[in-house]
């Protein structure tokens, strides 16, 4: 359903609580591509838990370690929608496989890591970097990005160049919410969930939101632009391989070879 052009807030909220049936069946039949995240980019060492630039990641490195936040709640976003938090709950129970993609591109071809842990955590705004009060829940992908998968996606996150990540989601519980007392239910959601919103002055112009209680965790993204910029600093740490089988130096001791030597009987070939 398209939006008609409202030069009129109150006739646009009026559509909207008109058509609101229709307009929830339409989103719950549609993927959203939303919700990007600022990712700055860093790596921590083995010996501590100390961030370092993303420079410092050696060229030949071969595998990474990727924290990205995908999502987080508590956004008036810009498809209307504000992500309540346990909004993942069942689809992170549900969902074995996940994975980082390239630009939403859910294809072989796109699929930049399936070695991937999704999982939702409460952190507080100031932990993220930002100046505001209370938590919000991220959805948090910890994925482990090999560089013969895609060489040119492992050089933009070991280079700091990745800087937003989006989530593709289907719409599970979604309620309207409206800043009017002349809609008595959306007036009662509005002033049950608008507290909790972060960029409240945003939602003020509007006067709606769309209040996401559950939601259905797709695939997550990076993209190079998305529609929520409250976001935390991420790090990558270097995962370095074991030396293959074979190439150990440690011998075993002359007493553990003689022992073996003693219980070996040979294996006859049919």
């Amino acid at each position: 359903m398209k939006t008609p052009e409202f030069d009129d807030k109150d006739k646009f909220i009026e559509w909207v609580v008109s058509n609101k049936s229709a307009i929830i069946a339409q989103k719950k039949s549609a993927i959203k591509h939303a919700d990007a995240v600022n990712y700055q980019i860093g790596y921590i060492t083995e010996k501590s838990d100390e961030v370092i630039k993303s420079e410092l990641i050696p060229d030949d490195a071969t595998r990474l370690k990727v924290r990205a936040i995908i999502n987080t709640t508590k956004i008036f976003d810009s498809h209307d929608d504000v992500h309540v938090d346990q909004l993942w709950n069942k689809s992170l129970k549900e969902t074995k496989d996940n994975y980082l993609c390239k630009e939403h591109n859910f294809s072989f071809d796109g699929i930049i890591s399936d070695n991937v842990k999704a999982f939702a955590k409460q952190m507080s705004w100031k932990e993220l970097g930002f100046n505001y009060e209370g938590n919000t829940q991220a959805l948090i992908y910890d994925c482990v990005i090999d560089r013969k998968t895609m060489p040119d996606m492992f050089d933009r996150y070991r280079s700091g160049k990745i800087k937003q990540h989006s989530v593709a989601m289907r719409y599970v519980k979604i309620e309207l919410a409206v800043n009017s007392d002349q809609y008595e239910k959306e007036y009662e959601t509005w002033n049950k969930y608008f507290e909790l919103i972060v960029n409240k002055e945003d939602a003020l112009e509007r006067g709606l939101f769309w209040a996401v209680t559950e939601a259905k965790n797709i695939e997550g993204s990076a993209v190079l632009r998305g529609s929520n910029r409250f976001t935390p600093t991420q790090s990558i740490e270097q995962i370095k391989d074991e030396p293959p089988i074979g190439t150990h130096k440690t011998k075993p001791e002359n007493s553990t070879l003689i022992k073996l030597m003693e219980n070996y009987s040979p294996i006859k070939h049919i």
